[in-house]
């Protein structure tokens, strides 16, 4: 019963579709109050109405961060949707899509059907991926990029194919996008799980038959690729240094360097993201985490065995993720979100272990590798008790993981309606309507939110005493002010009258007034 439910196709679409309307739903109302947000949204807004291409600033004037690339994605978007609502939020709901596409369908080419539902379930219905799906930043494109390098990666080892001139193009390409995204945070994702593989390759390389090490020897893809990505990734960091002031303190030393110690970014204990993924990954890390369990129970507690009889695709799909954590643990500067990337693999890792117990009757099974312990036809030796014991486990994790993640979602988007978590970028809205059907000339006075500007679709605050000067010379018709600046200007403002904005922001004390003649 509980397997053909899972085989069920009308399941597939059941949760591929509940996992793109959490997607979609995820952060509405739409605002860009927190997690940078603004910073991420206004490099595009500069590059359409400033033409600043390659290097962009804050809505308060200080250096951006974070290379162009998605950037550039969201202004080419506007220019086809012309909508900045949309071109902000689509690259990252596109990746997220694509990301739950390519991960079923790795998942079920190589471990079966139940194995890639449980993996489309696992990306789709956690805490993590429908709150940064529609989320103005760049960690899903990057976690998509970083997925489609380690995929590529265990392809190799899954076909037991050596690297050709196609393949290190192809990932030359994609490490060049994952630094243009992100910079060199991509190494941190791969490379130490590709060392961790390499130092297992040791074991396999004391074998005496060359079918056993030949996948050992497929993870490497010589240096060059990952030296000329990096060599892009310079030439935009020496530009900035060279024609950007501030570039070298802001990005160079404060971005990167800073993450590193101790003084700059608020730094975290060791453990922090361990916590955190057991609980924003539930149940899947809990599934994860009881399927190992009950399979070196079955071992009699004999880890070494268990390693050993480990494929290499699993193994590398272990060191992936294990690799990120590790070294991304050991980075002192820590937030939630910047350990999404390995949120991929993990799936990838739950659907092989999911697959490893499918009966031998599917035929995608047998398309793994020889390497690992099988029978004559190439299929894995499986209890049958503990194939439907895993069966129910996923089936539940299922059924808990909609209606959790998408009761958690609910609350969360009907939350910020209530208590109009969208307010300010409502009251910039209908300023924007005002101006056009007064055709007012208006201006912000710098303020601390610096999503004010995008919501206005504005580039640049200005002073309070630079706003009393225009507006006495008549040159201005409106100001957007923030209600502690607002008492003390309209003093000085001639046939000035205020109109309150929202709600929400005067009771965080950040209220702005719209001041019109």
């Amino acid at each position: 019963m509980t397997t053909s439910v899972l085989e069920d196709q009308r399941t597939v679409w059941t949760i591929a579709a509940v996992s793109f309307l959490l997607f979609l739903i995820g952060n509405l109302p739409w605002q860009l109050d927190d997690y940078d947000q603004a910073k991420q949204a206004f490099t595009s807004l500069q590059m359409i109405k400033e033409g600043r291409w390659f290097y962009q600033q804050t809505p308060h004037e200080q250096v951006a961060t974070k290379p162009p690339l998605v950037g550039w994605l969201s202004a080419g978007l506007f220019g086809l949707t012309r909508s900045w609502e949309l071109s902000w939020r689509l690259p990252s709901l596109l990746a997220a899509i694509a990301l739950a596409t390519f991960l079923f369908r790795a998942a079920s080419s190589a471990y079966g059907p139940i194995a890639g539902l449980i993996a489309l379930g696992a990306f789709g219905l956690n805490l993590l991926s429908p709150r940064l799906a529609t989320l103005v930043r760049t960690d899903m494109p990057l976690a998509l990029v970083i997925f489609l390098i380690g995929v590529l990666i265990w392809q190799r080892i899954q076909r037991q194919e050596e690297w050709k001139p196609r393949d290190r193009v192809y990932l030359f390409a994609l490490l060049t996008i994952a630094m243009l995204i992100k910079g060199p945070i991509v190494y941190a994702f791969l490379l130490p799980g590709i060392a961790l593989f390499q130092w297992g390759r040791v074991g396999a390389l004391r074998r005496p038959d060359a079918a056993a090490r030949r996948p050992y020897e497929s993870t490497w893809s010589g240096w060059w690729p990952w030296i000329a990505s990096l060599v892009v990734f310079l030439l935009w960091v020496i530009g900035g240094i060279l024609f950007q002031p501030g570039f070298f303190d802001e990005v160079v030393m404060r971005e990167f360097v800073a993450r590193f110690g101790e003084t700059i970014h608020r730094p975290q204990p060791l453990y922090f993201y361990l916590p955190h993924l057991l609980q924003k990954f539930a149940p899947w890390s809990v599934l994860i985490i009881a399927v190992a369990l009950v399979d070196f129970h079955s071992r009699k507690w004999r880890l070494r065995s268990a390693f050993r009889e480990m494929s290499p695709e699993t193994f590398w799909l272990l060191c992936w993720s294990l690799g990120g954590v590790i070294v991304m643990s050991l980075i002192p500067s820590k937030r939630v979100d910047r350990i999404f990337p390995i949120i991929p693999p993990l799936c990838l890792l739950l659907a092989a272990q999911i697959g490893r117990r499918m009966p031998c009757s599917h035929g995608s099974v047998s398309r793994l590798s020889p390497s690992v312990n099988s029978d004559s036809t190439g299929h894995r030796p499986v209890a049958t008790g503990n194939a439907a014991r895993t069966y129910r486990w996923s089936a539940i994790a299922l059924a808990f993981a909609m209606l959790f993640t998408g009761g958690y979602t609910i609350f969360k988007v009907a939350s910020g309606y209530r208590n109009h978590r969208d307010a300010l970028a409502v009251f910039g809205k209908n300023v924007r309507r005002e101006a056009a059907a007064h055709h007012w000339r208006y201006e912000v006075v710098s303020a601390k939110d610096e999503g004010l500007l995008l919501y206005l679709q504005k580039t640049h605050f200005i002073d309070p005493d630079h706003a009393i000067s225009e507006w006495n010379r008549a040159n201005l018709d409106a100001l957007v002010v923030s209600t502690e600046k607002a008492r003390g200007l309209t003093r000085e403002l001639r046939d000035a009258v205020q109109f309150k904005s929202s709600k929400r922001k005067e009771e965080q004390g950040r209220g702005y007034v719209l001041i019109t003649r």
